[in-house]
């Protein structure tokens, strides 16, 4: 089973792809898709719909895990995330992917074992659980990586239960 994670963002797009055997887990593909500042945001999410489009048409992912949007200060970054969000999930959906959906606090409680863990204990637990030798950068392919494990944790543990 593969599972793709994404970390949605309008400036740049993280996403993590992983292989699970059994109670195992493996990293397939990290990174991120960009878009440029200067660009009109119709352009911007065409830039992200095209760029997990290829990354689902390449290594065709069993699930999608994504990162909820959290309240935000601001009404329209709020409202421009989620504009991001759902192009990214619609590349995923027009390929009939089923979607699971977790808050930031579920995913880095998941995967740091803290709820309000920082980016750099993210990135490390990220590192560990999938035996990089470096720190996975930037820290929005780390999120795309702690949202795929997030979803394998969670079907363990549904496993556990039952």
């Amino acid at each position: 089973m593969r599972i793709l994670g994404i970390d949605p963002g309008t400036a740049t797009t993280g996403y993590g792809i992983i292989k699970v055997e059994g109670n195992r887990i493996s990293i397939v593909d990290l990174g991120t898709v960009k878009t440029h500042a200067k660009d009109p945001l119709p352009k911007r999410l065409k830039t992200i719909y095209d760029g997990i489009l290829a990354v689902v048409e390449e290594y065709r992912p069993d699930a999608c895990s994504i990162e909820n949007i959290f309240m935000h200060e601001n009404a329209r970054t709020a409202i421009i995330l989620g504009h991001s969000r759902a192009v990214a999930l619609m590349a995923v959906i027009n390929n009939e992917i089923p979607v699971y959906e977790y808050t930031p606090r579920e995913i880095k409680q998941s995967v740091v074992g803290n709820g309000n863990a920082s980016k750099e204990q993210v990135q490390y637990m990220i590192r560990m659980l999938l035996n990089l030798k470096e720190i996975p950068k930037p820290s929005d392919a780390a999120d795309g990586c702690a949202a795929a494990i997030c979803h394998f944790n969670h079907l363990n543990s549904n496993r556990i239960k039952k």
